[in-house]
């Protein structure tokens, strides 16, 4: 696996914590020129410093609030200045909170939609036109289990994801003339500070513990499925399982998901 990604260039958005960030040192490791996004700078230099080490490749550190059109574009620009292409764009950017809709801060469903949605959208945009130009790529957008399967709770935060999950599947058939791939990652529980924002009770990632997910075993097969035309990743397979199964069976997909999958 060393330098399988020596010379290529690999964006990647919330790139401060979880799985952006084993994703941004999984592809140091391997060789990769890394360009780290997310708001907190300081936590981007310490993530760069781990990823040159690894790498012995230049590490660009780019601090942008994915919910501000005006920082993305902005970083995008310096993006172009810096580098002269981009292989690989992962769009691992976003939040949720959980709460009954109704008695949730529309505030929070407008801020999710912005970062999750409409921010990823907008970079995508901007990326991909480069990756047109280019006559290659590959475009990684971070969807979740939760978009495919409702659970009580996350009707923001799972409508989010299927927006993200129908998006890539409109733009694989859009950029396949121009030879760019577009994956959809779709991860159930993942042991990140995720949950330090969506579930401040913490009795959402204490009932899902059996099928939490660690970050850094999302980031190998994520990475290891760069450059390749593969579709979709749906982890773990127990709830990759359970999505298919929804579609086939939806009245008892409904019963499961109150009795198992909505104790938040």
């Amino acid at each position: 696996m060393v330098d399988t990604l020596r010379n290529k260039v690999v964006v990647i958005t919330g790139a401060s914590s979880g799985i952006g960030r084993s994703i941004a040192l999984e592809s140091a490791g391997r060789g990769a020129t890394v360009v780290l996004m997310a708001r907190r700078k300081e936590r981007l230099e310490e993530i760069a410093a781990e990823a040159r080490e690894l790498s012995g490749s230049e590490v660009f550190v780019l601090p942008t609030d994915m919910g501000k059109s005006d920082e993305i574009e902005a970083s995008f620009k310096k993006l172009v200045s810096l580098i002269d292409h981009v292989d690989v764009l992962v769009n691992a950017a976003g939040f949720g909170k959980f709460d009954n809709f109704f008695e949730s801060d529309m505030a929070d469903v407008t801020s999710m939609f912005q970062v999750n949605v409409l921010g990823l959208m907008y970079f995508t945009r901007l990326v991909g036109r480069l990756m047109i130009d280019q006559k290659h790529g590959q475009i990684i957008n971070f969807g979740s289990i939760a978009g495919k399967v409702p659970t009580t709770k996350s009707a923001a935060y799972s409508a989010s994801k299927a927006a993200v999950i129908q998006f890539s599947n409109v733009l694989r058939l859009e950029l396949k003339p121009f030879n760019v791939k577009v994956m959809t990652v779709n991860p159930g529980p993942v042991y990140t500070n995720f949950f330090n924002i969506a579930d401040k009770t913490g009795h959402y990632a204490e009932n899902v513990s059996a099928f939490m997910l660690d970050p850094d075993d999302v980031a190998w097969q994520v990475v290891h499925f760069f450059g390749t035309d593969k579709r979709e990743l749906n982890l773990p397979l127990s709830l990759a399982a359970a999505a298919k199964l929804y579609n086939l069976f939806p009245s008892l997909g409904d019963y499961i998901s109150l009795k198992v999958a909505s104790r938040k």
